[in-house]
């Protein structure tokens, strides 16, 4: 079977190389440049300790230096799997989630049919090219010289022109025995409705655009003539040329971003011809659409931070924002962009011609985070005087917050949210956004003081901030209690109080684990100010923290009584988590199983209260069984906490309860009179 060239081109944009070799080797980091998208790591097909192993992700190709292994993207799944190269492809397309081509003998023909249609636009762009130099083009030749465009630039960008005749190019090409039927096919013939053959590009300069695989695909052009319907036009969708898949000048741009040039994206094809002479020849553009999701792809595969350069008026904000919006579900960490923001009515190529490059530069140096944009589409001209409008902002936040896919991303964005939200308020730091409280307790299990901070009052002058805050790293935490009245060191705690400190225990003594249970510490609701304080700390770890430093950083915070007290507690030292050589490996089960059963008693818990409910209306055999199963299951569940040996952890972190909470309860009987 022949695969069609441009499925071959769709699998490249899809994954970059150092992509897929990752899932093979290890990256020495101190030897890899990730900006410029140069790899280095120990390589995979024979024994080495040094990184010899060298990727190159803007031209795509792979080379060891020690065995002389080299390849591209197909060849290294060949070779790192044993496949031929039909099965490295099907490896690649289910990992980039497209399907594969159908097995027609059509397939061989439409290729051959792509090929043809190249052939007619490159036949076109020689021609465009050689008007260029003609009488006719001298009202064109002369608007490129108002935009400054040096012979050079105009032969990098092969701009050409095309006459006012309706048919001249068409002439040409069929004078060169292409038939008119592929002529059309590439987009540069039409019929109009009363049967006439006409050129698709008439008086206007124009631009080739070209491919990854440098053909020529389509074309743009600028109308000479102020009163045409539209000043710019671009070649139509054809077998060849797809305007959400491919950039301008997209291969230019990877060869100078991969020599550590920023990749700039602007709004046309002008922009970034001039972004390109005045030195910033990392730019490209979209093709006469809004960005699409295909071509935010295809930047990060160039580059991981892109920097949009957008026009300083009211159609240029909007712009940058459909893309951040756009953007926001796919951001991760080394994949976001950055917005470069211009003077008000000005473009680059503007900017370029009255100040220069290093205006331009100090534009782009100045570039600003995403977030940045989105705060102040939610914040700039809206007034927040009332606990209305203010929960208005907190919902419009939450909403933005829960629309980024990455976890550990959305969770530093949220923490930078809060900054920027105390900062409008004027209130204290913190690191998530309010959270309605819950209800009042049915059962009066629990009645926190207001210094507990669990659901503390708020000031009359701020909105309630709730227990589910954590503030930012480097921000004072507040002062820890002493160790006669510290909750970590009293012995008589309830089974939801014990299985916290074992799970917040085998943080402390597994800080590498942090991360992972990063949503769990953060959303339980913590039955002692302790813990959440204790909590509250493990989070403002800094990533990747040693055990001796994370546990110096959370002797300073909740203090060294506290901390030590805890880790002696007897269910902590029984416990999997505290064993001598104990690993990550060994205390994930241990701290997952104790998250687990805090949620399975709680769960019974409601099961309980709602059973009463339903008793009140009117009981029955089966209420009375729920209650009964709520009861033993509850009994349980202390069981487990009381002794927490690992087999019962990991007994409950099968979750077995929530299998009888889902049992079918006994039927109804009829009681005799």
């Amino acid at each position: 079977m022949r695969l069609p060239d441009s499925f071959l081109d769709d699998l490249r944009s899809r994954l970059s190389l150092s992509q897929v070799v990752g899932r093979k080797v290890v990256w020495d980091m101190k030897k890899t440049n990730q900006a410029k998208g140069d790899w280095w790591a120990p390589c995979p097909f024979h024994q080495e300790k040094s990184a010899s192993f060298h990727v190159v992700d803007s031209k795509g190709y792979y080379y060891c230096f020690g065995c002389q292994a080299k390849g591209n993207l197909f060849g290294f799944v060949q070779e790192s799997e044993n496949v031929g190269f039909m099965e490295a492809v099907e490896i690649l397309a289910r990992e980039a989630g497209v399907p594969m081509p159908a097995r027609d003998p059509k397939a061989a023909e439409k290729a051959d049919r792509a090929s043809e249609l190249a052939k007619v636009t490159e036949a076109a762009t020689k021609w465009f090219r050689m008007q260029l130099k003609t009488g006719a083009a001298q009202e064109a030749r002369a608007y490129l010289e108002r935009r400054r465009l040096a012979p050079e630039t105009l032969d990098r960008f092969e701009i050409g022109f095309a006459p006012s005749q309706p048919d001249a190019l068409l002439t040409a090409l069929l004078a060169k025995d292409i038939p008119f039927e592929r002529i059309e096919a590439a987009g540069l013939a039409l019929v109009e409705e009363d049967g006439r053959r006409r050129d698709r590009f008439i008086n206007r300069i124009i631009f080739p655009i070209r491919d990854a695989r440098d053909r020529v695909i389509g074309f743009g052009g600028r109308a000479m003539n102020p009163n045409a319907p539209a000043k710019y036009l671009n070649s139509p969708e054809t077998e060849l040329f797809d305007k959400g898949a491919n950039l301008y000048n997209l291969r230019a741009a990877r060869t100078a971003a991969g020599k550590g040039q920023p990749l700039v994206v602007a709004e046309g094809y002008m922009d970034v011809i001039a972004l390109s002479q005045a030195g910033f020849e990392a730019a490209v553009a979209p093709l006469g659409t809004a960005v699409t999701e295909r071509q935010l792809q295809l930047m990060w595969r160039v580059s991981p931070e892109p920097l949009i350069a957008l026009d300083g008026d009211a159609a240029g904000q909007k712009a940058g924002l459909r893309v951040a919006d756009l953007a926001l579900p796919l951001v991760e960490a080394g994949q976001a962009l950055r917005f470069a923001i211009l003077p008000e009515g000005v473009d680059p190529d503007d900017l370029i011609r009255a100040e220069g490059p290093g205006a331009m530069r100090r534009v782009l140096d100045d570039a600003v985070p995403m977030l940045t944009l989105l705060w102040r589409r939610a914040t700039e001209g809206r007034s927040f005087d009332s606990p209305e409008r203010r929960a208005m902002l907190d919902r419009d936040l939450r909403a933005l917050l829960g629309r980024i896919s990455d976890a550990s991303l959305r969770r530093h964005y949220g923490q930078e949210v809060a900054r920027l939200r105390a900062e409008l308020f004027g209130v204290p730091v913190t690191d998530a956004l309010p959270a309605a409280p819950p209800p009042p307790p049915e059962d009066g299990r629990w009645a926190p003081p207001p210094e507990d901070g669990r659901w503390a009052p708020s000031p009359p002058d701020r909105p309630w901030q709730g227990n589910r805050r954590r503030p930012r790293r480097g921000a004072p935490l507040p002062a820890a209690t002493t160790t006669r009245t510290s909750a970590l060191v009293q012995g008589a705690l309830d089974p939801d109080a014990l299985l916290e400190q074992v799970a917040l225990a085998g943080l402390v003594l597994h800080p590498a684990l942090i991360e992972e249970f990063a949503e769990r510490l953060e959303g339980t609701s913590w039955s002692r100010g302790d813990h959440g304080r204790l909590a509250t700390a493990l989070l403002r770890l800094p990533p990747g923290a040693a055990p001796d430093a994370a546990r110096a950083h959370l002797i300073d915070a909740i203090g060294p009584d506290a901390l030590d007290s805890l880790l002696a507690q007897p269910q902590i030292r029984i416990s999997p988590v505290a064993r001598p050589g104990a690993t990550a490996d060994d205390a994930r089960p241990c701290i997952e199983g104790a998250f687990v059963s805090l949620d399975t008693r709680r769960g019974i818990d409601r099961e309980a209260r709602e059973a009463l409910e339903d008793f009140a209306d009117g009981g029955d055999e089966a209420m009375t069984w729920r209650l009964a199963q709520a009861a033993r299951r509850r009994h349980d569940a202390a069981r487990v906490s009381d002794g927490m040996k690992g087999e019962a952890v990991a007994e409950a972190s099968n979750a077995s309860y929530y299998d009888d909470l889902l049992a079918t309860p006994p039927r109804k009987t009829r009681r005799k009179k």
